[in-house]
């Protein structure tokens, strides 16, 4: 789908901004790519180069501050395009360029546009990749979801399909519709991946409550795939898609929003459920205004948040009373799960060495991390790499492994010593 033609004026001249940060690692063994080239433009105006910027140690650019239309245009619908279009074009020696078109920058919010790049001697080509983002859903047309019971049960047996809800490491994400064999899969990490829809289906500009009961109801959406093994029961190879139709809208390589990412990060395991039913619900939700539907509006909560509803509260104006918030038993592919308390200054033992021992590791690919002694006690040394790990993950940088902080480094632990991703 091609960007819409329509697009607001008043950027270029506009008071209101956002902030745009890119990071670049390799494909390979996720490393950052410090002294890459980034180039950014106006998807107006692409040849004109507005910010050219080089990456850290850490594969980072500093935080630029862009253009963003009217806030107020983000708050209701049927306005004009509440964010604006930017391209962005990565070069690094050693690597196949990149170049992004349409990464989507709202006003008063932090966009995180992240960036893996191809290894020559794993691309075979100097080829750039082109990486196209799409209208938002809530301003774009997409197709309206197509209804399914919010229970699913085996067609032969009655039975649910597995005994426990997990949190996946990877969700397959086939970018098309079920029998569109073309179309590619992305093995995604599962935060990635809610992060990633989250992003696309709803405005970081809403109020938090809004935004927290739609990663619920997204989270829960694709558990019930994952739970019921809804796609593999029928022969495909993937877990869910990225149609509107039958699923929630995924984009490869979409820029997410700070605020977006930091939710998820502390709510990621939670989900939702019915009393004496084991599997998440599948959660059905829709605009409210061009499409409705039997589950959450999307418009809907954003207004019940500004009336001051908490998460819990849209959840169950739109699902029932009977809703409630429920959290897996299991997280895959961590090595350890939280301890159940924040470690801090002061803290000791065999949770705190193992946090010490994959900071250390993490540190070889991002050496802004200051190594630490292994010793089991948390002191100022393990703080301050803490710290460095939070700045550098978009996680509040204060030195303390809350639940966030724990399985963000459990999470970048295992991607960093993994020999080859899936």
């Amino acid at each position: 789908m091609s960007k819409s033609l329509f697009a607001a004026q008043e950027p270029s001249g506009s008071p209101y901004s956002g902030t745009l940060q890119i990071n670049v690692t390799s494909s390979v063994g996720f490393f950052p790519v410090s002294g890459a080239t980034v180039s950014i433009s106006d998807s107006d105006t692409p040849d004109q180069v507005i910010e050219q910027l080089t990456t850290d140690e850490s594969g980072q650019t500093r935080p630029v501050e862009l253009p963003a239309p009217n806030l107020a245009w983000s708050l209701e619908p049927s306005q004009p395009r509440p964010y604006t279009d930017y391209n962005i074009e990565v070069t690094a020696p050693g690597y196949e360029p990149v170049r992004i078109v349409g990464s989507e920058l709202l006003p008063d919010e932090i966009s995180l546009q992240n960036v893996s790049m191809k290894p020559l001697e794993v691309s075979g080509t100097d080829a750039e990749e082109d990486i196209n983002i799409p209208d938002h859903t809530l301003y774009g047309e997409y197709p309206p979801k197509i209804p399914e019971a919010e229970i699913k049960t085996d067609p032969e047996t009655g039975e649910i399909i597995l005994s426990r809800v997990v949190i996946p490491e990877y969700v397959i994400v086939h970018d098309g519709l079920p029998n569109d064999s073309s179309a590619p899969n992305y093995y995604v990490r599962y935060k990635d991946y809610i992060k990633n829809v989250a992003s696309s289906e709803i405005y970081a500009t809403w109020p938090e409550s809004s935004i927290y009961a739609n990663i619920l109801a997204i989270q829960s959406f694709t558990l019930n795939r994952v739970y019921t093994e809804w796609y593999r029961s029928k022969g495909y190879p993937f877990t869910i898609t990225s149609s509107t139709a039958y699923d929630q809208k995924f984009i490869y390589g979409r820029n997410i929003f700070s605020d977006i990412d930091r939710l998820v990060d502390s709510v990621f395991a939670n989900y939702l459920s019915r009393p004496g039913v084991q599997q998440p619900i599948f959660t059905s939700y829709c605009d409210g205004e061009r499409v409705t539907c039997q589950g959450l509006s999307q418009w809907g909560s954003k207004y019940l948040g500004d009336q001051g509803y908490s998460a819990i509260e849209i959840i169950r104006y739109y699902y029932g009373n009977d809703m409630f918030i429920n959290s897996a038993v299991a997280i895959s592919g961590v090595p350890s799960s939280w301890p159940g308390y924040n470690l801090n200054v002061g803290a000791s033992g065999a949770k705190v060495q193992q946090l010490q021992e994959q900071l250390n590791r993490i540190a070889q690919n991002f050496p802004a991390i200051p190594a630490v002694t292994a010793d089991g006690i948390y002191g100022e040394q393990t703080a301050q790499a803490v710290a460095a790990f939070q700045r550098i993950f978009d996680l509040p940088p204060n030195g303390i492994t809350d639940y966030s902080t724990w399985y963000e480094i459990s999470s970048i632990y295992t991607a960093v010593t993994r020999i080859a991703e899936p």
